[in-house]
């Protein structure tokens, strides 16, 4: 009985934990972006874009190609992911938060 308290606990921490960092993320998202992670996240758009257009031509490519531009989705889905939640500086952002 005991036990399962404590891992009620545990798990709404959890929640609460996940949820705070959530939050820190989407206002990261919301902040300004520097400009050299504008440019990147429009390269990272381009580049996941000409992965798309690999994948779905219709003629039939070879598989190294075909996975290559699955590469290239990938690989332009995180840069732009990550140029977005990028911030000019820690100071500002803890100031956001509250």
């Amino acid at each position: 009985m005991k036990k399962r308290i404590q891992d009620k606990l545990l798990v709404q921490r959890g929640k609460g934990q996940f949820k705070d960092q959530l939050k820190s993320y989407l206002v990261r998202c919301k902040a300004d972006t520097p400009p050299f992670f504008k440019k990147m996240r429009t390269i990272g758009v381009l580049v996941a874009a000409a992965g798309t257009a690999v994948i779905s031509s219709p003629v039939a490519l070879p598989t190294a190609v075909v996975a290559i531009g699955g590469y290239l989705i990938i690989g332009g889905a995180v840069a732009t992911a990550v140029s977005q939640a990028a911030i000019p500086s820690m100071g500002n952002f803890d100031k956001s938060i509250d």
